[in-house]
């Protein structure tokens, strides 16, 4: 009798256990598919340092908190691009802002593509655009969600300018819709905080690397930029600027980090028109002077973060500028004045080409950095191509990480 006892306890164990291990298994897949919803709590109390609400996921426990065999189970079938996914913090979205017209759509794209290959966390696009543009974002976006693993979600928006006048000259300032990014903390009334990048931009590592300044900030900074320049002898706004701007050489607009909640509590808008009204006769760089401007008379709201967030031609042209370049790699390559595209600066050439033949999904090691760094190879005459090492640092250190090497 005894003996039957325990082997109907033997049973029933087991039979237990088979369950217990068939939810498990089955939730981590339902959570693994794509990422939870984001909760954004109350963004009126800061604490100092942090500019922007807190994100919170209610009560889902992390792959990095479950045993080694499970996460062994979860893994096994995991392609390249998954792999690096895997072990993710989901406690924190970043969303990545960038607004595009013309011909900018491949450009776009291919900055898209580096942001999903850079991020650990769950990213969000928003993605504002002409009209004839939106249904190829969409497209590409959509089969690109299957190679990322659904990784990201995206918002395409049509080009938006909240003002009762002068709506076209506000689209033709410096570059077509350029100046949308003026009046995103208007537009995008639903969203907290936000990177803005430039469409000729590349990530050459984690966008986390960015976006944690926002933790840096103090309460008073709604905004983070780098320094147009780093030395006076060759800074545009020290020598030519015909209106104020910030700092000593002023600042580069490409790369912004923008706190939209403190943006709109500032009145930001409200400064935009009456500035533009009164130097547009003097400004040469649209949107960015006009930023210049604003942060020249509250020089409290703006942050300062490293040119290695924002390196441009400019930080190496001539000779090697941009020390947290050379200690920590570029971070975030600006390729203004059409460098991606001309041959006057064969090595962002070379890395835009490369970012540009590579496929999601498939080996970046292999098929992005390996062939980064022959590229470059080639252009070792000019004094960018010189210095190659330090566009394939950052890189170099993120994707072994992430991919085991």
């Amino acid at each position: 009798m005894a003996m039957k006892s325990v082997s109907r306890f033997v049973i029933i164990f087991l039979i237990l256990s088979v369950i217990f291990l068939y939810i498990v298994v089955s939730y981590l897949n339902s959570a693994h598919v794509g990422y939870p919803k984001i909760m954004k709590t109350d963004t009126s109390n800061y604490n100092g340092n942090n500019n922007k609400g807190e994100h919170t996921v209610s009560g889902l426990q992390t792959i990095q908190e479950l045993s080694p065999h499970l996460q062994q189970l979860v893994g096994e079938n995991d392609n390249p691009l998954r792999m690096h996914k895997k072990l993710l913090d989901k406690s924190q979205q970043i969303v990545l802002a960038v607004v595009a017209c013309g011909d900018r759509l491949s450009e776009t794209l291919v900055m898209l593509k580096s942001a999903i290959l850079f991020t650990q966390k769950p990213l969000s696009f928003i993605i504002v655009a002409d009209d004839p543009l939106i249904p190829s974002f969409k497209e590409k976006l959509n089969e690109w969600k299957s190679a990322a693993n659904n990784s990201f979600t995206y918002r395409v928006l049509p080009i938006t300018f909240p003002l009762q006048e002068n709506v076209d000259e506000w689209r033709k300032l410096f570059k077509p819709c350029a100046s949308q990014r003026l009046f995103l903390p208007t537009v995008l009334s639903d969203i907290d905080s936000l990177l803005y990048v430039d469409t000729d931009t590349l990530f050459l590592g984690p966008l986390e690397d960015v976006w944690r300044h926002f933790d840096l900030m103090n309460s008073t900074q709604m905004a983070a930029l780098t320094p147009e320049h780093e030395d006076p002898n060759t800074g545009w706004y020290n020598r030519f600027a015909k209106h104020p701007y910030y700092g000593p050489l002023g600042v580069n607009s490409g790369v912004m980090l923008m706190n939209l909640t403190r943006m709109r509590t500032f009145s930001w808008t409200n400064y935009v028109v009456p500035i533009y009204k009164e130097y547009k006769l003097k400004i040469t760089w649209g949107d960015q002077d006009i930023i210049n401007i604003i942060f020249h008379f509250h020089p409290d709201k703006l942050y300062i973060y490293p040119c290695r967030y924002n390196y441009r031609p400019d930080h190496c042209m001539y000779m090697s500028v941009c020390k947290s370049a050379e200690s920590e790699g570029v971070a975030v390559l600006h390729g203004s004045r059409g460098s991606f595209h001309a041959e006057k600066q064969p090595a962002f050439r070379a890395i835009y080409r490369a970012m540009e033949e590579y496929q999601l999904g498939i080996d970046s090691y292999v098929n992005l950095f390996l062939t980064i760094r022959n590229y470059l190879e080639l252009t070792t005459s000019s004094n960018c191509g010189k210095i190659q090492h330090i566009f394939t640092k950052a890189m170099q250190q993120f994707i072994p990480d992430s991919y085991g090497r």
